[in-house]
């Protein structure tokens, strides 16, 4: 009988050497927690689903094996943002980011005051709670939220008698250990999977393998917190989860909400003693269809307790006495990533996944200072600048079309983009939608600039806010943002209309399509880009600046550096605007070289910086600076 990953039973027993932490399962018994059962989370960090259990012959994970053995897998899960800090903010939320402006990397967000972070409610039931170790949310913590949150968090540390909810979080397969050096390989390079998407070179194939070399060692970790749990006899009262927090560290999975950014691992293990509190699908050995997302763990811990998830968390739970169906879509996202700006939005059914690029005119493969410390991304973009790739590997470095759309059944690399295919018009039409209703219902406010999040919200909170129709008009600024970004041609008029608009929102996306169309259509709209250029809006001033600044001409370029240098000054201006300044001028490139000493010149930190984002308009002058001959 073949079991979860495609195993017999026979090979999990011999893959799962972890399996001993379990061996003492047997029937079950009252533990000392009572009725409440123990929930232990164990996370890792920058891995997808390449794992043993779930049929990655070539991964070596016995212990993450050996729960998938004893519980169930999900073959079909998602971690809502492809990046640590917005999929983990999703977590501790239980409210998609994009609704509470919390998208962007490595941002703060003050939460409405009658929302609480769901540890608080697990306290409020009796349960010791301990986060070992890493926070790292978008949104500010108010109150008390973990009994302890450090590396010395156990749930050992608890009082007698308390049931615990307990995470321990692994960095061993992050990003930054896959390209550590120097490092001896375990794994054959010559035996890894190179996506369709990558190279097949030296430098990516040794990535992979470490890749797959740290997952191993995060395995043991994962195998060192099993036996403890079972040395203190608790195995029979703890719930047990794992999983990978988003797609592998590899460049166009993390960062890029495609299936290989977005899909994690995601294991349940449920103790016969607490098999009333199970999925229906849940069987041992096995493994479940439901589609299920980060933005559904908060609702479905508090249902494993027996509290009725609040109806502002905007997940489902999967598992517990608030079970609900399960959602015909998941959804994800991607915001601003470290220093470069970028919005994109995409829908899954499980088998089709819908990308909607509302900055068509940015390459994927922005430069991102930390992402280009991975030998694999620097190689592929020199091949890429020396002509030497196929179709499927330049479209990287390349600009994006509106819409993307890929069967991950028969292309599960998702290079075959199927949004212009007359016999895939219907799943198109319909994943659109959905996206579509998500942002209206959650009232997304990734249709912000970043600057203006913040703004709009003083005196409350960005979710308030956003929530606020008469604050945040999204219809008719979704509306300009559809037609800005879809690149049809003979729309300059419409989007020249935009600019005497009362929102700046509406304002910032007119000009945003111009900037799309390039040289012809600012020529058109050339009046409305230099009255823009006066804005009461940082932001539109920004857009209208680099619209001209790239494709204006030299008197006008001038005058759009002008205003972008002033903007860009991080003391006089929020991080914020001074990033979306720095990446215009960067888009300049030689135009801006006039300006090279002020550009230089330029404060790269300012006391106004937020702390999280304060060393991303340093990266942004650096680079800028490296390419002006």
């Amino acid at each position: 009988m073949k079991v979860c990953g495609g195993f017999t039973r026979r090979e999990f027993v011999r893959l799962a050497g972890g399996a001993a932490a379990f061996a003492a399962m047997g029937s079950p018994v009252l533990g000392e927690s009572g009725d409440k059962p123990n929930i232990l989370w164990i996370t890792s960090e920058d891995n997808g689903p390449h794992l043993g259990c779930y049929g990655d012959a070539f991964a070596d994970t016995p212990n993450i094996d050996s729960i998938a053995a004893r519980g169930m897998i999900y073959e079909r899960a998602w971690s809502t943002a492809p990046v640590c800090a917005p999929a983990r903010t999703t977590i501790i939320s239980g409210v998609y980011p994009p609704s509470t402006g919390s998208q962007h990397m490595r941002s703060m967000i003050a939460m409405p005051s009658f929302m609480k972070m769901y540890p608080y409610y697990l306290r409020q039931a009796g349960y010791y709670c301990t986060n070992n170790s890493k926070e790292d949310y978008n949104v500010a913590k108010s109150g008390e939220v973990w009994h302890e949150s450090s590396r010395k968090a156990h749930w050992r540390n608890r009082k007698a008698g308390e049931p615990f909810f307990a995470i321990f979080n692994f960095t061993t397969s992050h990003e930054s250990q896959i390209r550590k050096r120097p490092h001896k390989t375990v794994h054959d390079p010559a035996k890894v999977y190179v996506p369709a998407y990558h190279p097949d070179t030296p430098e990516v194939r040794r990535d992979w393998a470490q890749y797959y070399d740290q997952i191993t060692v995060m395995d043991q970790q994962v195998g060192g917190v099993l036996r403890q749990l079972k040395a203190d006899g608790l195995e029979k009262d703890t719930i047990i989860f794992y999983y990978g927090d988003h797609g592998s560290g590899m460049p166009r999975s993390k960062r890029w909400p495609y299936n290989s950014g977005l899909q994690v691992p995601m294991v349940l293990y449920i103790p016969d003693k607490y098999r009333h509190l199970a999925p229906p699908e849940y069987k041992s050995s096995s493994a479940s269809k439901r589609l299920v997302g980060f933005i559904d763990l908060a609702p479905t811990l508090l249902s494993l307790v027996g509290i009725a998830p609040p109806k502002w968390m905007q997940g489902h739970a999967f598992a517990g006495r608030y079970t609900t169906k399960m959602p015909e879509f998941m959804f994800g996202f991607r915001g601003r990533m470290d220093e470069r700006y970028d919005m994109v939005r995409s829908v899954t059914d499980g088998r089709y996944i819908y990308i909607r690029n509302y900055m068509p005119h940015k390459i994927y493969g922005q430069y991102i200072q930390y992402m280009f410390q991975t030998p694999t991304t620097r190689k592929w973009k020199e091949l890429y600048d020396a002509g030497k790739l196929n179709a499927a590997q330049r479209r990287f470095w390349e600009t994006k079309p509106p819409e993307e759309l890929y069967d991950l059944r028969t292309d599960p690399d998702e290079v075959n983009n199927l949004a212009e295919s007359n016999e895939h018009k219907a799943i198109l039409a319909k994943l659109a939608k959905a996206q579509q209703q998500l942002a209206l219902k959650i009232r997304d406010l990734g249709f912000l600039p970043e600057d203006e999040i913040h703004e709009r919200a003083k005196g409350s909170t960005a979710y308030e806010m956003g929530h606020d129709r008469k604050k945040y008009p999204l219809t008719k600024i979704m509306t300009m943002a559809d037609l800005a970004s879809s690149l049809k041609p003979d729309v300059s008029g419409k989007l020249a209309e935009g600019f005497a608009d009362a929102d700046s929102a509406v304002r910032y996306w007119a000009a945003m399509g111009i900037l799309m169309r390039e040289k012809e259509a600012v020529a058109r709209t050339r009046k409305e880009l230099l009255e823009a250029l006066s804005d009461d809006s940082p932001s539109v001033r920004v857009i209208a600046a680099q619209a001209l600044g790239q494709y204006g001409s030299d008197a006008d370029a001038a005058k759009a550096l002008e205003v972008l240098l002033e903007l860009a000054d991080i003391e006089k201006n929020s991080a914020f605007v001074a990033m979306l300044a720095m990446n215009a001028v960067d888009a300049m490139d030689e135009r801006a070289a006039p300006a090279k000493d002020r550009i230089a010149a330029l404060p790269s930190k300012a006391k106004r910086s937020i702390p999280r984002a304060g060393n991303y308009v340093s990266s942004l002058l650096k680079k800028t600076l490296a390419d002006l001959k």
